[in-house]
């Protein structure tokens, strides 16, 4: 049972002698502070949350959890879209204040900890010209991200985040610390890289650093009509890996750069990554430019990390969502993208469009427990809701949208689903994927400890005489 009473006391006692770290309980003043996440609409209340200060600190929390019957939740970045970095009456293990990041250039590689975010570590490399493909937040921990697959901007040119993976330290839930990469643990290494937090918590990061000290990219604001929708993904799919794109239809927020006039109209706030010489960037994003005439432009050569633009601490947006994967957008598509669109009275809805392949498309699915190198697009259609009783409304909304686009590609990228059901994660680990994954937890975690996630139950083992 969990704990209670003096017995509560006695064992929260030892856990704060027994780690580096902090213990914070809802006694404590920062209480409200360090269970807050980046999304909205959660409200959990952790019974401890462990500020962890290292992996030993780890492995004695997760002993802390286990022997209190806790249920456990892993926090990095306080991203997850599905809330599972926080738990009711549980305990959390926050990584935020392992940050340790050590950088060879000479070498081309960096080992990090967890707690440091994309935009850190991108800031860090970029002084030396390298970097990493991580997500287009700059704010997410390195943590979840990593796991789960890592789709950003570096995505055709250098490959997913864990295509850089060169080796992690896993706490698994004996409490053992396991350094695995291709070599040491294969086993685990493949599943970490796509798996999610099923396995264990990633306390290092071992990563290839790649080139980016030339690069272009920035902001490109269109019109949002079926011809610059079915336009830009041509566009797209032409392009050489160098460039990678997320397209967001949607309508205009209030921006500094956008004329009045715009705002709430739909339009194609894009996102354009050519990494490169300046000279070829400016030919590539050329035809974008030219699709119409652009409400605002903001491509330009720069440094990598000013791709990640400033974010406000205090936005915690609350929104329904639906991840899948598409094989093409044409014309016709893109006018059902805008009717939809238009038809919404959602503060903010999008249909956000990320032409994938290249370097992610050239490593063979078994490589790794990402099983959708052969997927084409990816999209990811949401609409903000007003409280709980507007949710299922937007939900709705979303719903019948990713209704109409969806195509022959069933599979879905486990970082961005919600709380959707054992379908839609067993979507994101198709066939064999799912088999392999569910015998290498029952290795690692038989007893199922790291559960808030989306999850994969291990393997039940075989009948005896069977």
């Amino acid at each position: 049972m969990p704990i209670s009473g003096s017995t509560a006391v006695t064992d929260l006692n030892a856990l704060r002698a027994g780690v580096q770290g902090h213990v914070i309980t809802p006694d404590d003043a920062q209480y409200d502070a360090a269970r807050a996440l980046f999304y909205g609409g959660v409200d959990a209340r952790p019974t401890v949350i462990v500020r962890v200060a290292n992996a030993d600190d780890v492995a004695r929390s997760i002993a802390f959890a286990r022997g209190s019957d806790l249920e456990l939740a892993v926090r990095s970045g306080g991203h997850s879209v599905a809330g599972h970095s926080t738990t009711n009456g549980g305990i959390v293990i926050d990584l935020h204040d392992m940050r340790a990041l050590d950088i060879d250039p000479a070498a081309g590689v960096a080992s990090v900890e967890p707690g440091l975010t994309a935009g850190e570590f991108t800031t860090a490399a970029g002084a030396y010209g390298l970097g990493v493909g991580f997500g287009d937040t700059g704010s997410v921990g390195l943590g979840g991200l990593t796991l789960g697959g890592g789709v950003g901007y570096l995505v055709r040119k250098h490959g997913l985040t864990i295509d850089s993976l060169l080796a992690a330290d896993v706490v698994t839930a004996d409490g053992e610390l396991i350094k695995t990469d291709a070599d040491s643990h294969p086993d685990l290494f493949w599943a970490i890289r796509g798996g999610g937090g099923n396995f264990g918590v990633a306390t290092r990061f071992r990563f290839q650093l790649h080139p980016v000290a030339s690069f272009v990219g920035g902001l490109l604001v269109l019109p949002a009509t079926a011809e610059t929708i079915s336009g830009f993904v041509a566009e797209a799919e032409a392009a050489p890996q160098e460039l990678s794109t997320i397209a967001n239809v949607m309508n205009c927020p209030p921006m500094p750069f956008v004329p009045e006039e715009v705002y709430g109209r739909l339009v194609i706030l894009a996102f354009l990554a050519y990494a490169g010489p300046a000279s070829e960037g400016e030919h590539v994003l050329a035809p974008f430019r030219a699709l119409a005439k652009p409400i605002a432009d903001q491509l330009k050569p720069m440094p990598y990390p000013e791709i990640y633009p400033p974010e406000d601490p205090e936005y915690h947006p609350t929104a329904a969502a639906h991840t899948m994967f598409m094989d093409a957008v044409d014309r016709t598509l893109a006018e059902q993208i805008v009717e939809r669109l238009e038809a919404s009275d959602a503060s903010l809805r999008v249909a956000q469009i990320r032409v994938l392949g290249g370097a992610m498309a050239r490593v063979p699915v078994e490589a790794t427990a990402f099983a959708h190198r052969r997927s084409h697009i990816m999209v990811n259609v949401a609409a903000f809701y007003d409280g709980p009783d507007d949710l299922p409304i937007k939900q709705a909304w979303v719903d019948g949208l990713a209704a109409v686009l969806k195509q022959s590609d069933d599979g879905a990228y486990v970082n961005f689903l919600t709380d959707e059901g054992e379908d839609r994660v067993r979507a994101a680990y198709p066939g064999d994927t799912w088999t392999r994954l569910a015998a290498i937890k029952a290795r690692y975690d038989p007893a199922n400890v790291f559960r808030l996630n989306q999850n994969i139950p291990p393997a039940s083992p075989p009948t005896p005489g069977a």
